[in-house]
């Protein structure tokens, strides 16, 4: 159902918010997020092989924070946690949605206890967590 943007070229901003439809907002959310919380720099990306297609890599300086995929009607956020975050994220998961807590379960292993998350945001409530978790990774810049 939900198809990555696979396209050899790098897509155009006006061609990503076409393929994205209705993850086009979802982007825009966690964006303004990221922007508001940390002094982004934004990348597109085609990274790790065929299988992951373009998104977006967000960094805060030389801090990885995550990266956003495209997909046909969602973005899929990845994310790296890892084992000094595990005790963060386990608490923090007692207050997040049911598919938090399994993106948390199934995550690719890193390290002793750590791992990637990688989690498809289809609905706005998501979106909480998913900044949650970027916060647990890195803490938001002072103001």
């Amino acid at each position: 159902m939900y198809e990555r943007m696979m396209c050899k070229e790098p897509p155009s901003p006006e061609e990503t918010e076409k393929f994205l439809g209705g993850g086009a907002a979802t982007l825009k959310q966690i964006e303004e997020f990221l922007y508001q919380n940390y002094d982004i720099i934004r990348e597109l990306k085609y990274p790790f092989g065929k299988a992951y297609g373009w998104g977006y890599k967000y960094s805060h300086g030389s801090a990885h924070l995550c990266y956003i995929f495209f997909e046909n009607g969602a973005v899929t956020v990845t994310l790296q946690l890892g084992d000094k975050a595990v005790p963060a994220v386990e608490a923090a998961l007692e207050e997040m949605l049911p598919k938090t807590r399994e993106s948390w379960a199934s995550r690719y292993p890193f390290g002793k206890a750590g791992g990637w998350v990688h989690y498809r945001v289809t609905d706005a409530g998501e979106i909480k967590d998913v900044c949650g978790l970027i916060k647990i990774k890195k803490a938001p810049k002072r103001v």
